[in-house]
């Protein structure tokens, strides 16, 4: 590991993927910043993994659905570490209902979950990047931003929407030495607390339709992050990585 003297910012960092990848950018020498909604014990047990591999590491909990929270969340970073270099928006809510009986509520939390914290991290972390002429930006968009699948609408919407703002920031900040790229994930294992019922069958259904015949890991998924926020990742903007194992696009 090599120190890098840099930060990164990880949104639904306790668990599954956001895990992974905060772990991952430990290895790789970044200060983590372990954002997570409601479990603290979690992103806790994060940030001391993190600091166990020689780095520094803080916790932000937040409700990244709240524009308020956003800007929190990132002032607590950088009034920590002086800057936020790298920002990965891992945090999504997936329910499945049918359209019909969404409620506005419902589909106004999936938005602002999945799509719109995106959005105000971004507005929030861009302006140090800017001005520092270095910064990476890795969103997750997901097989629900390539196909639509029944009963989860709003996901869909959400996903295709965070594929939009990645290919638009990718080209706006990209002269300012900004790169922003996004991560699709297929059918990935989840932690044991999070594979109900609903959710196993789910993926199960999913993991037919891939090549390779199994779920990925969230240490395959946070490998591909690594590498869009490594010197050798500097020519990848505007792009989305799938990491599912050869599933039909």
């Amino acid at each position: 590991m090599t120190r890098q003297g840099r930060t990164a910012l990880v949104t639904g960092a306790g668990r599954n993927i956001g895990r992974a990848v905060a772990l991952g950018l430990a290895q790789d020498g970044f200060d983590v910043v372990v954002n997570g909604s409601s479990d603290r014990a979690a992103a806790e047990a994060v940030a001391e993994a993190a600091r166990g591999l020689g780095v520094q590491a803080m916790v932000a909990m937040g409700d990244v659905g709240r524009p308020e929270e956003c800007a929190r969340i990132a002032q607590e970073a950088i009034g920590r570490f002086g800057a936020v270099d790298v920002l990965v928006n891992n945090a999504a809510l997936r329910p499945a209902k049918p359209f019909l009986e969404m409620t506005e509520e419902e589909w106004r939390q999936v938005m602002s979950v999945d799509l719109d914290a995106a959005v105000w991290l971004a507005r929030a972390c861009l302006p140090g990047m800017v001005g520092r002429g270095w910064g990476r930006i890795v969103n997750f968009t997901g097989m629900n931003a390539i196909h639509g699948y029944a009963g989860r609408a709003p996901v869909s919407v959400a996903k295709h929407g965070v594929w939009g703002l990645t290919k638009a920031l990718a080209k706006e900040f990209g002269p300012k030495g900004i790169t922003v790229n996004a991560i699709s994930p297929g059918p990935i294992a989840a932690d044991e607390e999070d594979a109900d019922a609903a959710a196993a069958k789910y993926r199960q259904a999913i993991v037919q339709r891939v090549p390779v015949g199994r779920q990925g890991t969230p240490e395959e998924v946070a490998t591909v992050a690594r590498m869009l926020v490594s010197p050798g990742g500097a020519y990848v903007n505007g792009q989305m990585l799938q990491v599912n194992g050869g599933a039909e696009t």
